[in-house]
């Protein structure tokens, strides 16, 4: 049909786990922490289809091949006094890149965020991955070098309520 995009951008199903689960390997693997990936088929599906959802995810397709994936969730400011948007993983597989499928996925977001009233759309990314960087300030995002991201793990968690 003369005037169709070759992208199709859509929200994950409950049977695009597998394929989603696929992803997650990709951009692990793309990240160097490939061997940190213990999430399955069960709990995605559980994440994204259960019964308190955690967290959403859109499929971006071109000419109807899988390309890329956002896995996304809501927070909230307490400074903005509203929810927010976070942005947990973008990825376009390296066959499909310079298309503008990742901006054209970042974008689909910003518009979910905009639509949903959010205060504020963030993640984060690797130091040392200056090309999603420049891409992120293309956009207009600012780094926010003053602020220190924390993590506790399951076993850290276990040891804290432990103690």
């Amino acid at each position: 049909m003369a005037g169709m995009s070759p992208l199709q951008i859509r929200a994950v199903t409950e049977a695009d786990v597998p394929l989603l689960l696929e992803f997650i390997h990709g951009i692990a693997e793309y990240e160097r922490l490939d061997h940190e990936v213990v999430a399955t088929e069960e709990s995605l599906r559980h994440a994204l289809f259960g019964s308190r959802p955690s967290a959403e995810a859109v499929l971006a397709f071109w000419e109807g091949e899988a390309a890329g994936f956002a896995v996304f969730f809501t927070n909230f400011s307490t400074f903005v006094g509203r929810a927010g948007m976070y942005l947990e993983d973008l990825f376009v597989k390296p066959a499909f890149r310079r298309r503008g499928i990742g901006r054209a996925l970042f974008l689909h977001l910003a518009g979910l965020a905009a639509t949903r009233h959010c205060g504020r759309f963030e993640w984060v990314a690797l130091d040392w991955n200056e090309p999603a960087a420049r891409f992120y300030e293309e956009l207009g995002a600012r780094r926010l070098e003053e602020w220190r991201l924390y993590r506790m793990d399951a076993a850290a968690l276990q040891r804290a309520v432990s103690a």
